[in-house]
């Protein structure tokens, strides 16, 4: 696809362009020189530079990940990574870590050069409609990156124009109030949706449309709809200290409850789901379109004990969801990204997967990715419950005993009778974590075998090592293939990631029905993504007080979205985080009890051994020191 090609040339491009930055967060560029108006010198390099300021996207997604100090899945502590960091309360605004800040305001200073220079030296090749189609896109990636820091930062400085290199301190924006920095996202998107088209060529995948406009309109309003940012944000004496937002005074954050906000959401939610299945052709992944794909590629049916074929294709249609293309026939994708790295799939991947030809070593990946085991529990029966409320499930006193399948004594009750997104995306003792993985072959997992195959071995794997007992597989492509000839990969694509796609849309729209009381409209949506996934629908006598409506909207979001970038701020906005990421919160299997663990050993529920706790300022992340310095107008995250 043309749009890999893209990626490269942003890489090209993206380097002289950001060297003209300062190490202001607003990225203040120097007066403009006579080499400046050779940015838009002409309409390919205009097109190159327009699409650098995509950049922003993937990096962000892949590069900012902290997705690992949420409750999905841990990393081993040895890694000692910055999202690390921050679930065990250590992050530190002196060093700057995880700075995100900084690299997305030097991204919105990019947009807003590409703006100024283009509407002053406009190249004569360039067309009235790409003009404004680009314009356009800058107005949405200006949304989209303010959307990012405000997921991060709470309230954040605005910054819709270009600051010159001589703008004073005095005049640089300070903090404007939540409230306010949603309107301006939203005033974007409808501005930038009124100029973009509903869709793009398959060969533009990753430009933006009018969908994704609504598409991130109606997740900024369910944000700010939510508890932690309508009436509960726990720090009621934070505001600013200098800077005033018109209409707000120094105010931050509203400490009233607004269910106005609930309506508001609601419509922008009703809004976009028209929108794309709409204008927008978007439709929900199914089994027709997946199963095309699988007998294309030649992928057996995984091996699922107690299951039929059509149950099986149900976990192929999860697995291709995630790692094919419209190109391919998913339309799900409403804006995405795509980017030119293994490493977040090697640490996925299992150790031990096939041997070398030449040497008879044993060739494998990092295995650090660490599904907790509440999000083996979370994910429903193959019934359509969660396990712990089903009451044709095994009982919970038998859950870590071998479910005594035929040739495959390692599954365990709770592994098995599960839906069919379980196995697509966890990968646990005894099952098939892919069919041709292993040099062509099934790969079956034996994670208590630390010698020669997938378990824990801290000295023939000293950093890498699953540390719960289980594996992601999610975003890993159901025809790739380790080869023991030369110990590379064969079938592999670019990496996916899905930044906005159709079954979110669903479920934010059950979340905002569900929040204003209509039951019978927040099961309609959610049903619509479970029965995709091969489950059977809710029913309103599912709903009661101990698995409440929103009960249930938040079940299936975190089954639909897992290990999608989504936890992280869904734990936060809807304030369960203290109770999620507490200190002992995290377990696991008793994986590390030691090498070669029998059964008994191995299937007990352990606390994961790292310093995890929860404080009430990892709501937001801080900003670095510096950046406080250098600007008299800001005020730091509370707590730091």
């Amino acid at each position: 696809m043309k749009i890999f090609k893209v990626i490269f040339n942003i890489i090209k491009v993206a380097i002289p362009i950001c060297c003209l930055a300062s190490c202001n967060y607003l990225n203040v560029v120097p007066p403009e020189t006579e080499d400046l108006p050779d940015l838009v010198k002409d309409e390919p390099t205009c097109r190159r530079f327009a699409l650098s300021n995509y950049e922003g996207c993937w990096y962000h997604f892949y590069y900012n990940r902290i997705d690992c100090s949420t409750d999905e899945f841990v990393y081993p502590q040895i890694y000692n990574r910055d999202d690390q960091k921050l679930a065990w309360n250590e992050l530190d605004p002196t060093k700057g870590l995880l700075d995100n800040w900084s690299r997305l305001y030097q991204d919105l200073g990019q947009i807003h050069l590409f703006q100024r220079l283009l509407s002053k030296y406009r190249p004569s090749d360039v067309t009235d409609d790409e003009y404004n189609r680009w314009m356009a896109e800058m107005v949405f990636l200006q949304a989209y990156y303010h959307f990012l820091l405000l997921e991060d930062y709470g309230p954040i400085p605005i910054s819709d124009r270009w600051f010159g290199e001589n703008t004073v301190a005095s005049e640089l924006p300070g903090r404007s109030h939540f409230d306010c920095c949603v309107d301006s996202i939203v005033s974007w998107c409808d501005q930038a949706a009124k100029a973009l088209p509903a869709i793009v060529d398959v060969n533009e995948t990753g430009r933006a449309t009018s969908v994704a406009c609504k598409a991130l309109k109606a997740r900024v309003l369910l944000y700010a709809a939510s508890p932690l940012w309508n009436g509960s944000f726990p720090y009621s004496n934070w505001r600013n200290k200098n800077y005033e937002t018109p209409g707000y005074g120094k105010e931050l954050v509203s400490h009233t409850y607004d269910p106005k906000k609930w309506q508001r959401a609601l419509v922008a939610c009703k809004e976009v789901l028209a929108a794309a299945i709409g204008e927008g052709q978007r439709s929900l992944f199914d089994v027709e379109a997946s199963e095309r794909i699988r007998v294309q590629e030649k992928v057996d049916l995984p091996t699922i004990a107690g299951v039929d074929n059509d149950f099986k294709k149900h976990v192929m249609l999860m697995r291709y969801l995630m790692t094919t293309n419209e190109s391919q026939g998913n339309s799900e994708l409403i804006f995405g990204a795509y980017y030119p790295s293994m490493d977040q799939y090697d640490m996925k991947l299992p150790h031990a997967i096939t041997t070398l030809t030449s040497t008879g070593a044993l060739i494998g990946r990092w295995s650090g990715y660490s599904p907790t085991l509440y999000s083996v529990e979370q994910f429903n029966t193959k019934n359509g419950y969660l396990p712990a409320k089903d009451p044709n499930f095994s009982p919970e006193t038998d859950w870590f005993k071998s479910a005594n399948i035929p040739g495959r004594s390692d599954v365990i009750n709770l592994c098995s009778n599960r839906e069919p997104r379980f196995y697509a995306w966890i990968g646990y003792d005894g099952g098939e974590y892919s069919s041709k993985l292993a040099n062509g072959k099934p790969l079956f997992l034996d994670m208590k075998n630390g010698t020669k195959k997938q378990g824990y071995n801290p000295t023939l794997y000293p950093r890498d090592n699953s540390i719960t007992g289980f594996l992601g597989k999610k975003d890993i492509w159901p025809n790739l293939i380790l080869q023991s000839s030369n110990n590379g990969f064969a079938n592999m694509s670019y990496v996916h990631a899905p930044l906005f796609r159709l079954a979110e849309c669903y479920l934010n729209l059950a979340e905002c029905y569900a929040a204003v009381g209509d039951t019978k409209n927040a099961l309609a949506n959610v049903n619509v993504v479970r029965e995709r996934a091969g489950l059977p629908g809710i029913s309103e006598s599912d709903v009661t007080s101990d698995m409440t409506i929103m009960d249930w909207v938040r079940h299936e979001r975190f089954c639909e979205l897992f290990d999608e970038h989504h936890r992280y701020y869904d734990l936060r906005r809807w304030m369960l985080a203290p109770t999620q990421l507490k200190a002992g919160a995290r377990m696991g299997l008793n994986v590390r009890a030691k090498v070669n663990p029998t059964s008994e050993e191995f299937n007990v529920p352990t606390v994961v051994d790292e310093p995890f706790q929860w404080n009430d300022r990892m709501y937001l992340l801080p900003i670095k020191t510096s950046e406080v310095y250098s600007d008299p107008q800001l005020v730091q995250a509370s707590g730091y």
